[in-house]
């Protein structure tokens, strides 16, 4: 069968995006991170930020339309009326241009029902309100299958962002903020450099819930170290119990060789905590929230019990029911399951039971351990610093 041309016509995108984004279109609205000062985040470094001209903008979500028919196109070609399913995506991948990253990225968004949208990048509401809304209505009046537009938005930008502001966001399209609370302990804030204190956390977060949006708050588990892990667990469950965001989503501390954090580690600066360490602390963090109404979402390869999440209050002791099944394994059963998460063989401590994995894994392991003292430790740090 022939193929219509697909030209994979130019859009800009940006480096990151959520894991909950994953089906979502990316459409980048702001060059990299006008802070860009965190002392554990790289991605930005090296950057300059910088604001793109709503002319830009709007050519590129042109772009994306253009693409977007042309593979309607290949449907209608294929029989199909529109409908872009897996025959459709294997149809586009066999066109002279279905390889571009460009016409992969509509393919798939179309793929899965074309409905979500991701503004990059790191600060989006950073610019000028009026002009943000022009961006949202224009993207809307092109797709109007979109059901969801979402951002990463700094505290200390939405606390600076007036109700009205944020509500004409919110009438404009934008639904779902994500912010990097990282820690409600303003020592740990002070000590990565964050640039915010616990109370501007607290003030944005409840902004964007006034506004009417979803609020998704972001922890990084081990940010406080050896030296401040209590009281980054204890002052992060309180900022968050005033939030009481729709969404707590934690991620455990990597830290990739490009972050200062890194020099203060090798430099003794800091002391990474162990995954052992860092259990313990998940488990205060989730025994000190207090009545919060909170999808707790531990969404990222990175942490070592993913299964641990639920609706809050209701889920929380079989939350914490499954931090005490991991705290009760044996030093070489928790070692053994450390192994399997950090290579991609586990998602939960159920997988032990699978003999064929649990076979796969206590092989890795073995032959880690063979290598000598710390090899296992190390191996494991490097493949989680792999994972940013």
């Amino acid at each position: 069968m022939e193929y219509d041309n697909i030209r994979p016509s130019d859009f800009e995108q940006g480096p990151i995006r959520p894991p909950s984004e994953a089906r979502s279109l990316l459409l980048r609205v702001t060059r990299n991170c006008p802070w860009n000062r965190c002392t554990f985040c790289r991605t930005y470094k090296g950057t300059r930020f910088s604001l793109r001209d709503i002319g830009e903008v709007k050519a590129d979500i042109d772009a994306m339309a253009e693409i977007a028919e042309r593979i309607r196109q290949v449907s209608w070609r294929m029989g199909h009326g529109g409908l872009v399913n897996e025959e459709v995506v294997r149809g586009v991948h066999r066109s002279p241009e279905g390889s571009s990253l460009h016409v992969q990225s509509v393919l798939l968004w179309l793929y899965h029902g074309g409905k979500t949208v991701f503004l990059q990048d790191a600060n989006s509401p950073v610019i000028k309100t009026s002009d943000l809304v022009e961006i949202l209505q224009y993207l809307l009046s092109t797709f109007p299958s979109i059901q969801r537009i979402t951002s990463y938005a700094r505290s200390h930008t939405i606390a600076r962002k007036s109700l009205e502001d944020l509500q004409a966001l919110r009438a404009a399209g934008l639904n779902r903020i994500h912010i990097g609370l990282e820690s409600g302990c303003d020592a740990v804030l002070a000590m990565v450099r964050k640039g915010v204190r616990a109370e501007d956390h607290v003030i944005a977060g409840l902004r964007v819930k006034a506004a009417g949006m979803e609020l998704s708050e972001y922890v990084i588990l081990g940010l406080g170290g050896r030296a401040l892990w209590r009281e980054h667990a204890r002052d992060t469950a309180r900022v968050l119990t005033r939030i009481d965001p729709h969404f707590i989503r934690v991620r455990t501390l990597a830290v990739p060789p490009a972050a200062e954090l890194n020099r203060q580690v090798a430099a003794g600066e800091f002391q990474m905590m162990s995954d052992d360490e860092i259990v313990e602390e998940e488990r205060l963090l989730v025994e000190s929230l207090g009545e919060v109404h909170s999808h707790f979402v531990s969404d990222h390869i990175l942490n070592l019990l993913e299964e641990v999440e639920g609706v809050l209050p209701g889920d929380r002791d079989r939350m914490l029911a499954v931090i005490d099944r991991y705290r009760a394994l044996s030093d070489e059963q928790r070692r053994h399951y450390k192994v399997g998460r950090r290579t991609g063989r586990y998602r939960s401590l159920g997988d032990m039971e699978n003999q064929a994995m649990h076979l796969e894994v206590e092989r890795i392991r073995l032959r880690l351990e063979q290598l000598g003292s710390g090899w296992l430790e190390n191996d494991l740090k490097v493949l989680m610093a792999g994972y940013i």
